[in-house]
């Protein structure tokens, strides 16, 4: 009779599960938003791909998760890169989609904005894509994490490397918005902190953009050793055309790019951008995990991975087991889940995430890309000259100034 009864039990308390992990849920169920580029300049790099990234990540998690099962889905919703649409997106995401999170955000005032918002409703936020170091600075709230990387990453990386090799003397163009007003900040102090100067002034171009002349003419004026854009996307891809067509390369004038996805490459093809270098925290040929995310992602999308959307993958993945070891998708609980959470995946290598500013630390690499006819096979772009560990990669925390 005992046995009778706890087998009884026992077989109650399974059949319970399922309804027990959906009152942990809100609704029963977790909803990923994807607020990013769908039909702007970034949307090559991120856009449908992230969105595409995030839901392989939400299957993955669910096969590996039984108990989630059905229960959560993937939304993608278009922030045009204006920080006005993307805050009003945000909010309708969270109050009438029921959005638990919101991952990407390319474009660095539209991640200002939505973090702002998502702080009011205390849901968590997964910036990917945008790069400002305010978000994790001076801008740095509860609920925001920054992922994959940031602008003094790429100065950290990109300025050093480029000025130790002979690049002594700058001259720097940058969209003018939150990203490149301070990625030019942060390029130019590694510039100077390594030995070099700037020989002209930074100049800010509209965003976005498609007519550099005027910037070129100047750079053949003043003849720096090494032109630095940081544009991004497709006006990144226009830069290094018009810096091609202008004969600056072939002038003696080199390429220092602060922000470089493989789909700038691709647009222009590789001999184009031959002997740039810049920072990056992942590639896909990168060694045998990468090239096996890689290799399912091409087969669901039908082109491989910008680092952008394998970074997507990865905050989903990284949130979904969050919300798992919380037991609750409650924006609270999430946040004590992910501070101080350390892990490494096929896109996170030896990563923390800090608990004092929300920093996602990982390992970066430094690179340089390749001649087409240096690359082994399709898709072959970067040759790496370094790996930064993630401890030296990013801000101190001695340098920060984020009070949450």
């Amino acid at each position: 009779m005992k046995t009778t009864t706890m087998t009884a039990l026992l077989a109650a308390a399974l059949c319970a599960a399922p309804g027990a992990l959906a009152q942990t849920l809100t609704g029963g169920s977790i909803k990923v938003g994807v607020l990013t580029d769908l039909s702007g300049v970034y949307s090559e790099l991120s856009g449908q791909g992230s969105v595409k990234a995030a839901q392989m990540a939400v299957d993955d998690f669910m096969k590996a998760n039984k108990a989630y099962a059905g229960k959560i889905s993937v939304v993608g919703v278009d922030h045009q890169n204006k920080a006005d649409v993307a805050g009003n997106k945000a909010a309708e995401m969270i109050d009438r989609q029921g959005v638990d999170v919101l991952l990407d955000l390319p474009t660095s005032s539209a991640a200002l904005s939505a973090s702002a918002v998502a702080k009011g409703k205390k849901i968590p936020v997964m910036v990917v894509t945008g790069g400002t170091t305010a978000l994790t600075n001076e801008s740095c709230n509860k609920y925001t994490f920054h992922y994959a990387y940031d602008n003094y990453m790429l100065a950290n990386g990109t300025g050093t490397a480029v000025t130790k090799r002979g690049g002594s003397s700058w001259y720097i163009i940058y969209p003018n918005y939150a990203f490149g007003q301070d990625l030019n900040r942060q390029m130019t102090a590694a510039i100077q902190e390594n030995g070099g100067k700037l020989a002209a002034p930074s100049d800010a171009t509209p965003f976005p953009n498609t007519d550099f002349s005027s910037y070129l003419l100047k750079a053949q004026s003043v003849r720096p050793k090494i032109f630095g854009t940081m544009q991004a996307g497709n006006d990144l891809v226009n830069v290094v055309k018009q810096y091609n067509e202008f004969g600056l390369k072939k002038q003696g004038i080199g390429l220092g790019i602060g922000l470089l996805f493989e789909t700038d490459v691709a647009a222009l093809g590789q001999d184009a951008f031959a002997g740039a270098i810049a920072t990056v925290p992942w590639f896909w040929n990168y060694d045998a995990r990468s090239r096996q995310w890689s290799a399912k992602f091409e087969a669901a999308f039908g082109k491989k991975p910008t680092w952008a959307q394998a970074g997507v993958y990865s905050a989903t993945m990284t949130y979904l087991q969050a919300v798992a070891r919380a037991k609750s998708d409650d924006g609270d609980a999430v946040v004590r889940a992910l501070e101080g959470y350390s892990f490494d995946d096929m896109f996170a290598r030896h990563a923390t995430i800090r608990p004092q500013d929300h920093r996602v630390l990982l390992d970066v690499h430094t690179v340089m890309v390749k001649a087409k006819a240096d690359a082994k096979e399709t898709g072959d772009l970067f040759t790496r000259l370094q790996t930064i560990p993630a401890a030296k990669a990013f801000m101190p925390l001695s340098e920060s100034k984020c009070k949450m």
